[in-house]
């Protein structure tokens, strides 16, 4: 006994040193088969299973040679341990480790692994390697990382406090909670987009906390928490957390008359309605209030008020509209003032507003076009008619005057512009032939249809024939 115990420390050694030479002449090997055309492959170095369920690890390989074995080995390791012989085979025989063999199934030569069911303590490294006996051996192998997870159950998001904060006064804490799963990573979703660390946003560190201290307007949305693992991902429900605030952008508004600013004007007779509005949560509650000279009262609750203007005393009024949010305490109020009116002076206004500059142009141009017209009518006709009252108002003496100058007693008041004109009226162009020039047998037929350049033109040739008797 004395003597087993002394070779005990001796036999570990050297197991443990004989199990460095194998795995170096594994490493070799493999070397080896690589280079002489053995080539072992699998379509990803790491695999990642559901606990309970079957695993399947594909494994392929080729050789160019002629081939009288194959065996195929496959072992396990964890970290920090010595593999661990799974099975093996040699052609179709199949030799498993008798601690394993109705966990692992093997059907050479196909190489691939089965594993069923997998645990958690089946995570971990897979080597497989391949040995071609022909000419010489051949050896290659490759390593698979499995991992085991369950998978994520749907996650449940619960917000603090639940009956919801105030703006600027209060804050909240969405929490995702998570029935089943492993290795869960968290992600915190608003409107369907991922939230940022920023400063009112911030989250626990495992994730699965946001904390939004102070909470605003704009923190309103719809939250939901999404939870993956390597093997699923789930996500919640969503959730919109409450948020008090408000109110915001007051506003009064009406149904007719003209608004100017905040001056509405009316005309008398007509009623109408106005309209109090305002964002808030919860809404708000709306009071309005008449100034009058003398006192300042409310005259009605609720967001809508309606003003008869044949009742109304005074032409023009003063009006109030107040809201307030009774959860936040915070409250707002418009000024509006209201003006009674004849009828049809607004609502001419209101029609000459509307009109589109088109209309307008439109209008403008029909104008323009028209007159241009009566323009051009009124002075193609016009020097007929001028010249025509002209020759027919002249008196007798002027027609005498031609008889009496030749008009070339002085050339130089022959220089001049003369006007050519027809004279239409068959009773004028008798009254100047007839006074112009007399009777003769050279023009007796040119009386009725002469122009006054003839009239001008038969002159000093009378006069030649005729000499006046002063100058005989």
């Amino acid at each position: 006994m004395g003597q087993d115990a002394l070779m005990e420390p001796h036999s570990s050694t050297a197991g443990i040193f004989q199990c460095k030479i194998s795995l170096l002449l594994f490493f070799l090997l493999l070397l080896a088969g690589s280079c002489l055309g053995l080539k072992v492959t699998v379509p990803s170095h790491t695999v990642h299973g559901i606990r309970g369920q079957a695993l399947y690890l594909p494994v392929h390989y080729g050789f160019h040679t002629v081939a009288s074995g194959i065996q195929i080995i496959w072992l396990f390791e964890r970290p920090h341990t010595m593999p661990k012989y799974l099975l093996g085979s040699v052609n179709k025989s199949v030799v498993p480790d008798l601690e394993y063999q109705h966990k692992f199934t093997l059907r050479p030569p196909n190489a691939s692994l089965l594993i069923n069911p997998l645990q958690f303590d089946d995570e971990g490294n897979y080597i497989v390697k391949v040995n071609i006996q022909g000419n010489g051996t051949l050896s290659s192998s490759q390593k698979i990382q499995v991992t085991v997870d369950d998978p994520v159950t749907k996650p449940v998001v619960q917000n603090h406090p639940s009956s919801g904060a105030v703006e600027y006064v209060g804050n909240m804490t969405l929490t995702c909670q998570v029935a089943g799963g492993t290795r869960l990573v968290y992600q915190w979703l608003k409107n369907g987009k991922p939230v940022r660390t920023t400063s009112t946003y911030s989250f626990s560190p495992q994730n699965n906390t946001l904390h939004i201290a102070p909470v605003t307007k704009e923190d309103i949305g719809n939250y939901s928490c999404l939870v993956k693992n390597p093997v699923s991902e789930m996500e919640s429900d969503i959730i919109t957390p409450t948020i008090f605030y408000g109110p915001y952008g007051l506003r009064v508004n009406s149904d007719k008359g003209l608004k100017v600013g905040e001056v509405f004007t009316v005309d008398l007779g007509e009623a109408i309605l106005f309209d109090c509005s305002a964002d808030s949560y919860p809404p708000n509650t709306y009071s309005w209030i008449q100034n009058t000279e003398n006192a300042t009262y409310v005259i009605k609750y609720g967001p809508v008020l309606e003003v008869a203007s044949d009742k109304v005393t005074q032409k023009t009024t003063d009006f109030m509209c107040c809201a307030y949010n009774n959860v936040t305490g915070r409250q707002d109020e418009t000024r509006f003032t209201v003006i009674i009116t004849s009828v049809g002076l607004e609502k001419f206004a209101q029609k000459a507003k509307s009109l589109s500059p088109l209309a307008t142009i439109t209008g403008i141009s029909l104008f323009l076009i028209m007159s241009m017209s009566l323009l051009f009518i009124w002075k193609k006709c016009q020097p007929y008619r001028v010249i025509k009252q002209k020759l027919e108002g002249r008196p007798d003496t002027e027609y005498r005057k031609a008889q009496t100058f030749s008009g070339h007693e002085d050339a130089l008041d022959d220089f001049g512009i003369y006007e050519f004109v027809a004279i239409p009226d068959a009773s004028g162009v008798s009254r100047v032939s007839s006074r112009s020039v007399p009777t003769s047998d050279g023009i007796s037929g040119q009386d009725l249809h002469s122009t006054i350049y003839e009239v001008i033109q038969h002159i000093p040739a009378l006069q030649e024939d005729h000499p006046e008797p002063g100058n005989s």
